[in-house]
């Protein structure tokens, strides 16, 4: 049975509680984001500017799951179509590196662009991760786009939740030396 949970934007205090869960999540993107090569570094890095807004691993993005008074999971998601403008601070940072700054944008217009979807490790076959997914059509639908979409790994044991929840393979991306599956999910218009 599923716990009784609440979902709520992030606030800055989640940083904590956000970065290492985001980065145990996208891993080697994260790496290319932040110019580190080490998960423990990037989540480092993720969590000093976690309470920074205009990029897409801010708070500001994000949306926490709560059961028991607990973060339990989040989702990072944004408008596709600014994807170029939340990578900026990123490029930025890796240019004051001295390292190339070609970050691929993962966003496409038209979509609510679900960057990170995470539940702890001790909660999960709870079926928080498909509330999460609710949640962000309906985030979806409220900001006016019609459909959400996302990139998944082959390998990743999400993708059977991904598709339960409606969502379908429309082409594959390579990021960050890996290959990714596009997958979207149309919303319905929130009801008036």
């Amino acid at each position: 049975m599923t716990p009784p949970v609440l979902i709520r934007p992030a606030t800055p205090d989640d940083a904590a509680f956000a970065a290492p869960l985001i980065q145990a999540t996208i891993g080697r993107i994260s790496w290319a984001l932040t110019g580190t090569q080490s998960d423990e570094a990037a989540a480092q890095v993720i969590q000093a500017h976690w309470a920074q807004p205009g990029h897409r691993l801010s708070f500001a993005q994000t949306r926490v799951l709560e059961g028991r008074g607990q973060p339990l999971g989040l989702a990072v998601a944004y408008p596709g179509a600014d994807a170029w403008a939340l990578d900026e601070p990123w490029r930025a940072r890796l240019r004051a590196l001295g390292q190339p700054d070609d970050i691929e944008s993962e966003g496409t217009p038209g979509e609510l662009y679900l960057d990170t979807l995470a539940v702890v490790p001790n909660a999960r076959g709870q079926g928080l991760g498909a509330r999460l997914l609710a949640d962000t059509a309906h985030w979806a639908a409220g900001l006016g786009l019609p459909r959400v979409g996302l990139l998944v790994e082959a390998d990743n044991p999400a993708a059977r939740l991904y598709a339960r929840a409606g969502f379908r393979p429309v082409g594959t991306r390579r990021l960050a030396g890996g290959t990714y599956t596009h997958l979207v999910r149309p919303v319905s218009p929130p009801s008036e």
